[in-house]
């Protein structure tokens, strides 16, 4: 009898990615100084909120901005912990209070001045405050950009909500498209922006969109391939391209991550082609198109790099998992109940109850079960 542990082989993405990991060496410090401040919205339970601690995400914007200033890491470590809360609350709802929960947002975004609603949901707040601090040291088209790009993803976030409600799968296409949105990778981007007068003339350029649209697709496979575990084990796994994949062309899912593995190498290809298309708008304009288009470039590299480094998707075991590939497919879980009740959807899954040992899976000829 087979007693291996049942297991996924994750293709490695990013070995030919020419933009190195890099930390920013602010990271310790604004870490504590961000961390604490979260913690005193008190937005999550304290079994939620060790999850999201967990997440890392001072460590996400660390890798994502390793040049940006002190005060600069600390707004973009405020936004992605806005990014992530906002994901917890909205996931675990249907598309009518998703898009009550966007409306908050989206009015805190447009008033950082103007005091909540008492008994208001706390995004409104933790958005405010936020954005508040965002405005006094960055530039107009920055904060043009930004609205625009994070107010796409966060409509996009209720589309998301309403194929939840309906359990729609999508194709392959229509999933993408949507995916470039609720991945935010637009709005991170943006945030590279913070220092700088980027004209609207670049940031809505043909090739500029496309690549963005790039990176997006870059981060939404290998987010998608890293947190598939995760998701089918807690019943989210509909928004997943693994998922969409499986079911368009009947892959398993072994199958399903080589033809994901595939594709990236074809928008990674496709990105390369791009930037050797882009026009020059005059030497001072084109010192700062060459910084964005490195920034998003980093962000491809940090985002892999940071799923791996963080307990969000893999627990303790994303240096080995990277080193070997192999992640012990999780047993199924009823965490729905639960997270409802506490408005969050803040899953620490733990690998090890999958598997003992992964020591003797050193082989990437694994099949995958399905």
């Amino acid at each position: 009898m087979d007693t291996r542990p049942r297991v996924i082989y994750l293709p490695d993405t990013m070995t030919n990615w020419p933009w190195p990991r890099a930390m920013n060496p602010h990271f310790e410090v604004v870490k504590a100084e961000v961390d604490a401040s979260f913690r005193e919205f008190k937005a999550l339970s304290a079994e939620s909120q060790e999850a999201f601690d967990k997440c890392d995400s001072a460590r996400l914007a660390a890798l994502s901005y390793p040049n940006v200033s002190r005060e600069h890491l600390r707004i973009a470590c405020e936004f992605i912990n806005v990014l992530i809360i906002v994901d917890e609350y909205t996931d675990v709802e249907n598309a009518a209070v998703a898009e009550a929960m966007v409306d908050i947002v989206i009015d805190a975004l447009h008033n950082p001045h103007k005091t909540r609603p008492e008994g208001e949901c706390i995004l409104g707040e933790i958005v405010r405050q936020f954005w508040a601090r965002a405005i006094q040291t960055t530039t107009l088209p920055f904060q043009r950009h930004f609205i625009y790009s994070y107010t796409a993803y966060l409509r996009a976030v209720v589309v998301e909500a309403l194929d939840r409600d309906e359990a729609h799968c999508r194709s392959i296409g229509d999933y993408i498209k949507l995916r470039r949105d609720t991945c935010a990778t637009k709005p991170v981007i943006a945030i590279y922006e913070m220092g700088m007068d980027l004209p609207d003339e670049v940031f809505y350029h043909p090739i500029i969109v496309k690549l963005v649209e790039c990176i997006a697709e870059l981060m939404l496979i290998d987010n998608d391939m890293i947190s598939y575990n995760r998701e089918q084990a807690t019943g989210d796994a509909n928004h997943n391209l693994i998922t969409i994949v499986m079911v368009e062309l009947g892959l398993d899912r072994s199958g399903a991550m080589a033809w994901a593995a595939r594709y990236h190498a074809e928008v990674e290809k496709r990105f390369t082609d791009s930037l050797a298309k882009v026009p020059s708008w005059g030497p001072l304009t084109d010192v700062l198109v060459k910084e964005y288009l490195d920034g998003m470039a980093t962000w491809a590299r940090a985002n892999h790099c940071w799923s791996y480094e963080t307990q969000r998707y893999l627990g303790t075991m994303g240096p080995e998992i990277k080193r070997t590939g192999l992640v012990p497919l999780l047993p199924k879980v009823n965490r729905k109940a639960a997270s409802a009740a506490a408005r969050v959807n803040v899953a620490d899954l733990s690998l090890m109850d999958a598997t003992e040992d992964l020591s003797d899976l050193s082989s990437p000829q694994v099949t995958s079960v399905m």
